[in-house]
């Protein structure tokens, strides 16, 4: 199968969310609750259950783990790095330097399965487990020092790390849930994927971001091109096994997570610019996504 036929039902869920934002009777009201519920209750599930029941080899898994450390590190150096060179406004630059280094854990969960099946699902739960809460804290780091507000606190609150944090922690303990519980957050869990793709699709603007263009071309570069470029080096350079280096290098390419949006809204951040890059980052992976697959393989 072409990488684009494989890629195409997800890419389609996307493109129904644009759809239906554009053309059903749906309310605001609606697609927010939407949002909400993904970010706050069916996503959390799905990592809570994936890390929790993953299969955590983590002499196996080194290298793929690294490869994922790499993504970000290198997103979160290059990110920071506009400031010096393009010195944006304070506020464009907490909001958007994020979105170098967060990932649509939607999308990475959706193509993963398209890839490598239930195991592809299971080492892609393995990077977002590691990972998630890395680039939450580095988000809300950089938003809470510009509205100076509690970091500890706003990550002890995001929904996200408590999942994550919470079924390593049970998954490190040996601690097994009850198969009801587990069935239960599975279930669903296995409802955010399509829902939260549907929710991409709505959330995307385009229009309205007339200011720091250059930074915001910068953001989207660092995070579409040079992060993945940096981890197919490392992946070569380790030699990791064919399905990892796909999931490492898919990894690395995905697009800025939604949740980003809701984030620098929540805490006072530029939403405008926010969405803007999520919505382009999104549109131009449609195109960049399928590359770095087929030079992955």
């Amino acid at each position: 199968m072409s990488v684009a036929l494989l890629l195409f039902p997800d890419f389609a869920l996307i493109l129904l969310g644009v759809l239906l934002k554009r053309y059903a009777r749906f309310d605001l009201a609606f697609w927010t609750g939407l949002e909400r519920i993904v970010y706050f209750v069916l996503f959390p599930s799905l990592l809570f259950s994936s890390t929790a029941t993953a299969k955590l080899d983590f002499d196996a898994t080194a290298g793929l783990i690294g490869a994922g450390l790499v993504a970000l590190g290198t997103g979160l150096a290059l990110g920071y790095l506009a400031r010096p060179l393009f010195r944006p406004a304070p506020q464009v630059f907490a909001s958007g330097v994020q979105c170098t280094f967060r990932f649509n854990s939607y999308i990475a969960l959706a193509l993963a399965g398209r890839l490598g099946g239930s195991e592809g699902i299971a080492l892609m739960a393995v990077v977002i487990g590691i990972c998630v809460p890395l680039a939450n804290a580095a988000a809300v780091f950089a938003l809470a020092r510009h509205q100076q507000t509690n970091v500890l606190g706003e990550m002890l609150r995001n929904p996200l790390i408590i999942a994550t944090v919470g079924g390593l922690a049970l998954n490190l303990l040996g601690v097994a849930l009850p198969e009801f519980v587990l069935a239960t957050f599975q279930r669903l869990g296995a409802a955010s994927i399509a829902l939260g793709l549907i929710a991409v699709g709505a959330g995307l603007r385009l229009s309205g971001v007339i200011v720091e263009r250059p930074t915001l071309a910068w953001f989207l570069a660092v995070k579409l091109l040079a992060a993945p470029f940096a981890v197919w080096l490392f992946v070569r350079h380790f030699a990791l096994p064919p399905l990892q280096s796909e999931i490492a290098i898919l990894f690395a390419a995905l697009p800025t997570a939604s949740s980003a949006y809701i984030l620098a809204v929540r805490m006072g951040g530029n939403g405008a610019v926010v969405a803007f890059l999520i919505s382009a980052g999104t549109v131009v992976s449609v195109v960049t996504l399928p590359l770095w697959i087929i030079v992955a393989r």
